[in-house]
């Protein structure tokens, strides 16, 4: 058990907003999966099919970007058609996409057989020596924002490729090109949605547990993690309760875990050092919006004034980019009658010294569907049912991630790219690491495939 082990938070589902007794379902995490045999091994080790439990929908087209000039074209998995799309932008840009697909693909075949294999620190396997012999010698090492426009001419597809390091809360002007690795899976391997909301998957694995037998309990606030000294012994709970443990499994920024073993003076991440958090607009629409695709990007006029201001100014961008996502376009059983649930969000940058009062959120929704109007998105502010805001300070409070810092650290640099919290304590017994700040990394593939890690 371990801190959200015992504490389901509602939130994370948004499904108690109603119009005249019908409900709005939202995702508040992810929006799509990668790699979905990951899943399938996964419930596999629970004896169950995948399929019998969850409905994989692949997203075509992955997305669909407008640019601050007007310029607007679907980003599809399907080769052919992406490349018909990417020649009339530059010609010579699809030899750069065929070799920027080539780098990701070299990284991946490197890194599944030893990052994603391995915990930070551990001896290598038999495999791992074999792998290097995919090693991208001149481009996989250096800075991501060089290699993408080392690879494209298009100012357009410099942008959109270079958005992928805010996978990981980080940015492309200091981070690793390995990150190119990211862009190469999605394309590859596709995006995916699951019919009724990715939260689907953790009700799905809820009820698996429960059928073996797993008692679970929600809204039990942890506030302290019991040891002896050599390994964990259980949970205090805010209630004033004590839960024996063999093995506690920490859900939330690594950083937090000293406190929680009762450490008044273990420093956390840098500021400076932080991923970045979200500002979320949860809407839910009376009417429909037809013309508007599952997934969209409407970036800012001026990329690397939105970076300075993200990660160097510590501010909200004056123009942010601007990511929707319509499930409700793929999916009507999220939504009542003939409306929409519409999820909007902008980086933001994770800081708990910002107040996020009133005044700050307005003025930071106005640049969002300002610049969501100037991409040519519907009005639709008038025709939201209900809204939930969620601010950085909110996200920090709600998921124990200091400041909203989604992803624990950045990813500029090696050391915090790829030296990240392993998931095992290596101090403590029975202590377990998952979450965005942990190795290898954010989003749920990497988040499952720690089972095969634990188990070594």
């Amino acid at each position: 058990m371990g801190r959200d082990d015992l504490r389901t938070d509602r939130s994370v589902r948004r499904k108690d907003e109603h119009l005249e007794g019908r409900r709005f379902s939202f995702d508040t995490g992810p929006s799509l999966i990668t790699m979905p045999w990951i899943f399938r091994d996964l419930f596999a080790a629970a004896g169950a099919r995948m399929e019998d439990h969850l409905e994989p929908v692949r997203m075509r087209p992955l997305t669909r970007y407008t640019f601050a000039d007007g310029t607007a074209f679907d980003y599809d998995s399907n080769l052919p058609g992406w490349l018909e799309t990417v020649r009339p932008l530059v010609p010579a840009d699809v030899d750069g996409f065929w070799r920027f697909l080539q780098l990701g693909a070299r990284l991946f075949e490197l890194l599944k057989d030893t990052f994603f294999r391995r915990t930070p620190l551990t001896a290598p396997d038999r495999q791992s020596p074999r792998a290097l012999r995919h090693l991208p010698l001149r481009h996989g090492w250096g800075n991501y924002h060089a290699t993408v426009a080392g690879h494209f001419k298009s100012p357009y597809l410099r942008q959109m490729f270079d958005r992928y390091p805010t996978y990981v809360g980080s940015s492309p002007y200091h981070a690793p090109a390995t990150l190119a690795i990211i862009p190469y899976i999605e394309f590859e391997f596709g995006g995916w949605y699951v019919r009724g909301v990715l939260y689907s998957i953790v009700e799905s694995l809820v009820r698996l547990m429960s059928a073996a037998g797993v008692s679970l309990r929600a809204d039990s606030r942890v506030a302290r993690i019991t040891h002896d000294g050599k390994r964990a012994t259980g949970v205090d709970l805010a209630s004033g309760a004590h839960l024996d443990a063999d093995v506690v499994v920490m859900n939330g920024d690594a950083s937090c875990v000293p406190a929680l073993l009762g450490s008044a003076t273990a420093p956390g991440p840098r500021a400076a050092d932080r991923s970045l958090s979200g500002m979320v607009s949860l809407m839910g629409l009376r009417h429909s919006l037809p013309d508007v695709a599952h997934h969209a990007a409407y970036f800012s006029g001026d990329s690397a004034r939105e970076f300075h201001e993200l990660f160097d100014a510590r501010t909200f961008p004056t123009d942010p980019t601007v990511y929707v996502n319509v499930a409700s376009r793929t999916d009507r059983s999220v939504v009542p009658g003939q409306g929409e649930t519409v999820f909007i969000v902008a980086n933001a940058p994770a800081d708990e010294g910002q107040t996020w009062d009133a005044g700050q959120i307005a003025d930071a929704r106005a640049r969002v569907f300002s610049r969501l109007g100037r991409g040519g998105f519907p009005d639709i502010e008038s025709d939201a049912v209900v809204e939930d805001v969620w601010t950085p300070a909110r996200i920090g409070a709600q998921y124990t991630m200091p400041g909203g810092s989604i992803y624990g650290t950045n990813s500029h640099g090696w050391k915090r790219a790829f030296l990240r919290p392993p998931n095992r304590d290596p101090r403590l017994a029975g202590l377990f690491y998952v979450g965005g700040s942990t190795h290898p990394a954010a989003a749920h593939p990497p988040c499952c495939s720690r089972r095969r890690s634990w188990r070594r």
